[in-house]
C-alpha cells in the first residue's frame, strides 16, 4: 500500500487502507483516514485533518502555510472530509490564524491547477475547474460550479448552485443559483443547475422573478430587497433574499440586456 521512495513521518497518523505513491510526502501532524489515495509527489503537511475516501493526484500540496505576511508560522488547520478529488499540482494552504481552519467539505472536486487559500471554506459537490483561484477567507456554498481560469478575490461568498463562466472574475458577492460573467458581472441564473439539483418549475419560475426584480429593476438593491420580501417566500428564493441581503462587499451587477433573467443558463456549464 506504501511506495518504497515514500516519506512518511512516524507521527502521522495513516489508516493502514490508504495507498500512498512515490515520493510522497505525510509530514508529522498530519491524519490520513480510510481508503484516500495519495499520488505521486504530493506533499501533505502542516496540522491537516484528511476523512475518508479522498484522492490526490500527483503533486498536490495541501497544507502548506498560507500566503499571508502576518502568519508567524502557528500551528493553524486545514480540515477535508469526505470523497473529494484533488487533481494535479492543486494547492490548499492552511489558515492564517487559529482561530479558524481552512475547510474543504465532502464530495467536491478540485482541477488541476486549481487553488484554495487560506481560511477558505468550501462546501459539498462544489467544483472548481483547472487553474481557478480563490483568495483567503472565500466562502463556496454547496453545489456552486467555478469554471476554468476563474479568480475570486478574498473574503467574497459565492452562493450555492451559483456559477462562473470560465475566465471571469469577481470581488463581490455572487448569489445563490446566479451566474458571473466577466468582471463582477452576472448575465442570469443557472436554470441547468437548478433543474439537476430537483428544483421544482414553480420555484425556479419565482425565483426568476424575484432575479428580475432584485437585479433589473433599476431600483436600490436594499429598496428592492424590502420590496419584495412578503411576497417571495419559495426555500430557493428565501436562500437568495437571506444571501443578498447579508452581503458586506456588495453583490455583483447584472449586465445582461435581456429581459430573461436565464442568458447563458440554459447551456451546459
Amino acid at each position: 500500500m506504501i511506495h518504497p521512495t515514500a516519506i512518511i513521518h512516524p507521527d502521522a497518523k495513516v489508516d493502514p487502507s490508504v495507498k500512498v505513491g512515490p515520493y510522497a510526502v505525510i509530514d508529522g501532524q498530519v491524519s490520513v483516514g480510510p481508503n484516500c489515495v495519495i499520488g505521486p509527489h504530493v506533499h501533505l503537511t502542516g496540522v491537516t485533518t484528511i476523512g475518508t475516501g479522498n484522492q490526490f493526484h500527483t503533486g498536490c500540496v495541501i497544507g502548506d502555510a498560507p500566503q499571508d505576511l502576518r502568519y508567524k508560522e502557528e500551528p493553524t488547520r486545514v480540515r477535508i472530509a469526505d470523497n473529494n478529488v484533488f487533481r494535479e499540482h492543486v494547492t490548499v494552504h492552511r489558515s492564517s490564524k487559529l482561530q479558524e481552519d481552512t475547510v474543504i467539505g465532502s464530495n467536491n472536486f478540485l482541477m488541476a491547477g486549481s487553488h484554495v487559500g487560506h481560511n477558505c471554506s468550501v462546501g459539498n459537490y462544489v467544483i472548481i475547474a483547472n487553474g481557478a483561484l480563490l483568495g483567503g477567507h472565500v466562502t463556496v456554498h454547496d453545489r456552486a460550479f467555478i469554471s476554468g481560469n476563474c479568480l475570486v478575490h478574498q473574503f467574497v461568498r459565492i452562493g450555492t448552485m451559483a456559477l462562473m463562466q470560465g475566465g471571469s472574475a469577481i470581488s463581490k458577492d455572487l448569489p445563490p443559483f446566479a451566474i458571473a460573467r466577466g468582471h463582477n458581472g452576472m448575465c442570469g441564473l443557472n436554470a441547468v443547475g437548478m433543474r439537476r439539483a430537483g428544483i421544482a418549475a414553480l420555484e425556479r419560475l419565482e425565483l426568476k422573478r424575484l432575479y428580475l426584480l432584485l437585479f433589473r429593476s433599476g431600483k436600490k438593491l436594499s429598496v428592492a430587497i424590502e420590496e419584495v420580501r412578503q411576497e417571495f417566500v419559495s426555500p430557493a428564493s428565501k436562500t437568495m433574499l437571506e444571501f443578498v441581503a447579508g452581503s458586506k462587499r456588495g453583490i455583483c451587477a447584472d449586465t445582461s440586456r435581456r429581459s430573461s433573467p436565464t442568458t447563458e443558463s440554459e447551456a451546459e456549464p
